[in-house]
């Protein structure tokens, strides 16, 4: 085989696994179903075409035909007249007019014959076209329930191009992470066995090191459970949301026993810790006693479940129903309610001696 026929042959098998790989069924189904189309629309136009000329010779066969009879009434009149040579003239022309017709009656029939040979393909493509439509669906649908099985097929078992990437960042994320655990478990091996000194250790072997940190823990612990016995005061009433008594009209406001200024009017101002205040009427009593008494009953219980939901009641229900102080209304605070994230030992110990709940440490808003 000589080197260019080689070329020639490599050159082709490029080319057609390029075209391979371009090419779309679908998009060939359609380019195909098109060409049809337009063969069959040609063929309906050459039909029209066929049937226009056989029109047109029928037109002319009739004009003849016409100047015919003309001619041979002519003839008639001539020979009435005495004039035979121009009868004769008219008889002759009337002859060439009638061989005129019957070749075009030769022609128009052979039309005819090719205008119903036209038909009948016409019709053969048409059912053609229309049985290949219905193929072509069918075809494309069977293409595309076999494509998206497999590009499923390819993503479930990894064989798709952007699933092996993933894999391969994963598989290179999990080596470092193993690598950086080893490394982290082998600086702690080393810490704790003294080779390697902690920053702000002072020197010291590493028995003595291990014992200091064990007493330390000890101490840490008894002063946790010490705090913890401080925090949670035995029998400690639940908190509870009073309406204040109606008082007449006073000079100036009265303190009440916890250091708060007693409400006056018919509302009264409510702090929920670290938020805002909220001024309440003194109508909503009605729906803030049960939401209240909800909320003393989970502390009083040591309910954790039933405190965090009568809280987040209790804290929606001032929210929506109080109206906000600007920060440029800064009042004496009626009631201090803890905050959403106060956990129960913490809203147990901002309890004030007569059972209300108040800011620890600070009375005043």
């Amino acid at each position: 085989m000589s080197i260019m026929r080689r070329m020639s042959d490599l050159v082709q098998q490029k080319a057609n696994k390029v075209l391979d790989k371009a090419e779309n069924p679908v998009e060939a189904l359609d380019l195909s179903y098109q060409k049809q189309m337009e063969g069959l629309q040609q063929v309906k136009r050459s039909v029209a075409d066929v049937l226009t000329s056989e029109k047109r010779l029928e037109m002319q066969q009739a004009q003849l035909r016409q100047s015919q009879e003309k001619l041979q009434g002519q003839a008639k009149l001539a020979l009435q007249q005495g004039r035979e040579d121009l009868a004769r003239l008219a008889l002759t022309r009337a002859q060439d007019a009638q061989t005129q017709a019957d070749n075009l009656q030769a022609q128009i029939v052979q039309l005819k014959d090719q205008e119903q040979k036209l038909e009948i393909t016409a019709q053969k493509l048409q059912a053609k076209v229309e049985a290949f439509r219905t193929q072509r669906e069918t075809m494309k649908a069977q293409y595309s329930a076999a494509k998206a099985s497999t590009q499923v097929g390819e993503a479930v078992t990894g064989l798709s191009e952007h699933m092996a990437d993933v894999n391969m960042m994963m598989e290179r994320a999990q080596d470092k992470t193993q690598q950086m655990q080893a490394r982290a478990a082998a600086v702690d091996s080393l810490v704790d066995s003294g080779t390697l000194d902690t920053i702000g250790i002072s020197s010291g072997d590493d028995i003595e090191r291990q014992l200091q940190s064990g007493l330390t823990e000890s101490q840490v612990e008894a002063q946790l459970a010490a705090l913890k016995q401080e925090m949670l005061p035995a029998a400690a009433p639940a908190p509870r949301i009073e309406a204040p008594a109606q008082a007449a009209p006073q000079p100036a406001p009265q303190s009440s026993p916890g250091g708060n200024p007693a409400p006056v009017g018919d509302s009264i101002v409510v702090r929920i810790q670290g938020e805002d205040q909220y001024r309440l009427s003194l109508t909503e009593r009605p729906q803030l006693e049960p939401l209240d008494k909800a909320l003393s009953d989970a502390i009083a219980g040591q309910d954790q479940a039933g405190y965090t939901t009568a809280l987040a009641n209790l804290l929606s229900f001032v929210r929506s129903h109080g109206t906000k102080l600007g920060d440029d209304q800064l009042e004496s605070s009626d009631v201090m309610l803890p905050s959403q994230d106060m956990t129960l030992e913490e809203a147990s110990a901002l309890m004030s001696a007569d059972g209300s709940v108040v800011e620890a440490g600070n009375q005043q808003s």
